[in-house]
């Protein structure tokens, strides 16, 4: 529990009032629980029970047990208080939405009022409204519990008289889940006509789009419509029967029903839009980077819509269990619990991730790139979250975890500013210096007239006498970072070489071995 809680609970500690708040048999721990017994209470038509919600509607067993008729058979004043309550919130009262109510046993600290007040809903007209308060009400022997504040129920008795109560309690209707049915029938057919108006309005949006846009397919106005009215028009949907639903004079029962579960619609829609969105912006950026050949950057932009999109999920999947119901921050808590044992038990998932942040920030290699890693040669095709996927020569698929990507050797031939021209040429052994010296000037001067050659580093020298050539060697390097462009600048150098070896007259030396056959003299 918050430090705020211990100061105003005089107990022993976090534990022992967390056990005696557990021990509330009517579950007003937060004003969020209080709420949600209390309309449960008044759904089921136990008014009796309903009663101990209410400050001034307290048993005289001090509200561990229902509140009992003092006569049998006649319902009591705090019984009467509950019907009342009902009735000012059917005839235009609201309540917060579930997922708005403070789950803390403190409540929200932060909104104007005393601590131990929390405004939950109005009650009254619009002119002059009055606001619905809980109190916390606190014993020496009794955990601290959120009960509707006597100034409450002081203005549900001015604003309801009595008369209105037993005209309501005789009124005999057709009851679903603590409503009459037909509040259930007005309040979807609510949201059914607000989903057909703005679906029709997306869908005529499009069409209008579709006829004004001579090439809608490439618009990224119309991609945009196209992606964020669909979610767009369910919110609207959702907030629009918010903005009806809330102050409808029907029964409290029925709208709160609707009310929080149109939250959960709400947040899936506004995921939706999201997720599209961020579809939609990613493509547009990685479109740019591959037009500007900044692949590692388009690589990046991929890897970051993945997170994002996860992030997004795992809140919007929180906050839908929230308004559920379920304890979202114990599942929270637990995780801080069980984080030593996840992080164990995925070392490796986790270094792949690292891994995967180490190759956009060092980046070894880009989308596209040809490299070796380790003995994998081929094109890099995609950079995840978890692995990279390299296309061999063979065209077949090859997925590395990033976490050895990082680690291993990486050969990026892709980067490549020059590509290298090595070359032994080996002459017969019949040609003699002069010639040799001849040739050596030729191939130097085709080398200088090659306009593709560096001629920094390029140089031609007789370098050896080979087993059966006499050997001159090429070194030199190409213009270009194209490999394909490289082999044929390789291909015309080496024709001419061949050519000027021919007029020359020199032939192309090829291993040979001459054998010397002596006959013996005898005397």
């Amino acid at each position: 529990m918050p430090p705020a809680t211990a100061q105003t609970l005089p107990v022993a500690g976090p534990t022992a009032e967390a056990t005696q708040a557990e021990a509330d048999p009517f579950g007003r721990e937060t004003p969020r629980s209080t709420v949600t017994a209390l309309l449960r209470a008044l759904a089921d038509g136990d008014y009796a029970r309903a009663a101990n919600y209410f400050a001034d509607g307290k048993s005289s067993n001090d509200g561990d047990q229902p509140a009992e008729s003092a006569v049998a058979g006649e319902e009591s004043e705090a019984a009467v208080l509950a019907r009342k309550f009902q009735a000012a919130l059917d005839r235009g009262g609201s309540l917060k939405p579930f997922a708005a109510l403070s789950n803390s046993a403190v409540g929200h600290l932060d909104d104007g009022l005393p601590q131990d007040k929390e405004q939950v809903g109005m009650l009254g007209g619009v002119e002059e409204p009055t606001p619905i308060l809980l109190e916390r009400v606190s014993a020496e022997d009794e955990p601290a519990r959120w009960l509707v504040s006597s100034q409450t129920t002081q203005a549900v008795e001015d604003f309801i008289p009595a008369e209105d109560v037993s005209e309501a309690g005789e009124a005999e209707e057709v009851a679903i889940g603590g409503a009459p049915w037909t509040d259930w029938l007005l309040l979807i057919g609510i949201a059914v006509a607000a989903f057909f108006l703005f679906r029709g309005a997306s869908a005529l949006v499009l069409l209008i789009s579709r006829q004004v846009l001579s090439d809608h397919e490439a618009s990224a106005v119309y991609r945009f419509f196209q992606a964020a009215l669909p979610p767009l028009s369910l919110y609207l949907v959702v907030t629009t029967f918010y903005l009806i639903a809330a102050d409808l004079p029907v029964s409290i029962i029925a709208r709160q029903t609707f009310l929080r579960y149109a939250g959960i619609v709400a947040w899936i829609a506004l995921a939706w839009f999201a997720l599209r969105l961020i579809d939609a912006i990613a493509s547009v950026l990685t479109a740019r980077m591959r037009r500007a050949e900044r692949r590692q950057a388009a690589a990046a932009i991929t890897f970051l819509r993945r997170g994002a999109k996860v992030t997004l999920l795992a809140i919007a999947s929180i906050a839908v269990l929230d308004t559920i119901g379920l304890d979202v921050t114990t599942g929270i808590a637990a995780l801080g619990i069980g984080g030593l044992a996840l992080a164990l038990g995925a070392q490796k998932t986790i270094e792949n991730l690292v891994g995967s942040v180490t190759l956009i920030v060092d980046r070894p290699m880009q989308v596209g790139d040809v490299a070796k890693i380790g003995d994998v040669f081929g094109t890099v095709e995609d950079i995840g979250m978890r692995s990279t996927l390299v296309r061999t020569i063979n065209r077949t698929l090859v997925s590395i975890p990033n976490g050895n990507l990082a680690a291993d050797r990486i050969e990026n031939f892709a980067v490549r500013d020059r590509f290298l021209f090595n070359q032994t040429l080996g002459v017969t052994y019949d040609t003699d210096a002069e010639q040799m010296e001849r040739l050596l000037t030729e191939l130097r001067a085709i080398l200088q007239a090659d306009e593709n050659i560096i001629d920094d580093d390029a140089r031609v020298r007789f370098n050896g006498f080979g087993d059966s050539a006499l050997q001159i060697e090429f070194f030199a390097y190409f213009r270009t970072r194209s490999y394909p462009e490289s082999l044929a600048m390789q291909e015309a150098l080496l024709f001419a070489i061949m050519r000027k070896l021919d007029d020359l007259g020199i032939g192309i030396a090829f291993p040979t071995r001459t054998v010397w056959l002596q006959a013996q003299q005898t005397d």
